[in-house]
Formats: C-alpha cells, structure tokens, sequence
C-alpha cells in the first residue's frame, strides 16, 4: 500500500480542527439552553469522529482512483462511497437507539465537514 499523500492529511487536519470548533460551539450552545448532559458529550464525539474518518477515507479513495484507469476509478469511487455513507447510516442509527447518546448531538456534527468546507476559501493562502 501506498503512503498517504501529505496533502490528504493537511486536509484532513484542517477539517478536524473545524469539526473541534464547531464541536465546541455546539456543546456551549446546548449547555446555554439547559439541556447538557454526558449523552451531548458522547453523540458529539461518536459523529464528530465519524465525520472527520469519512473525510480521510474519501481521500484515501480519491488517491487510490488517481492510480487506476477510468472505469475501475468510477468503480473505485461508489463503492467507497456506499461503504463511507453505511458507516455514516450506522452512526445515526447508533446515535438515535442508544441510550447513552443524544440524537441531534449525533446528527448535526455530520454536516460540520461541510461547513469547513464551505469556509475554505476565505482561509487559502493561495489566492
């Protein structure tokens, strides 16, 4: 196996760093309204990890696909994303049949990656 390209883990990094903001922003906000409790906690950290692993894995496919001729890139590619959704299934339905974890404490890190995405091109050097 190849290593992990170093942009892939830059990536990654940023959007872990947002997804700890956000996180953090998100528990204050639920303590604030008087509903905090360790089940808060304990969904942010199930989704928030799950998040930013769905992230990595989508780059490790991306790198993967860039190796491989166009058919077996596409293939490449949805099966990695049906795998990379099931993971994200399984991790709200976690979320929302155990008792140790809060539902929406679950569910709303998950777009946390898409707001750190969105944030992007306000932080790139580059331009």
């Amino acid at each position: 196996m190849s290593s992990v390209d170093p942009t892939i883990v830059k990536e990654t990094k940023y959007i872990a760093c947002w997804v700890l903001i956000l996180s953090i922003l998100m528990q204050a906000i639920f303590l604030v309204i008087g509903v905090w409790d360790y089940t808060v906690l304990l969904g942010n950290l199930l989704s928030s990890s799950a998040c930013v692993l769905n992230f990595f894995l989508m780059g490790i496919t991306v790198q993967k696909a860039l190796q491989k001729d166009k058919d077996a890139a596409k293939t490449t590619i949805k099966v990695s994303q049906l795998y990379r959704m099931l993971m994200l299934m399984v991790t709200v339905v976690l979320g929302a049949t155990l008792p140790c974890f809060q539902l929406w404490a679950t569910v709303i890190p998950l777009f946390f990656s898409r707001i750190a995405i969105s944030f992007r091109p306000l932080f790139d050097k580059k331009q």
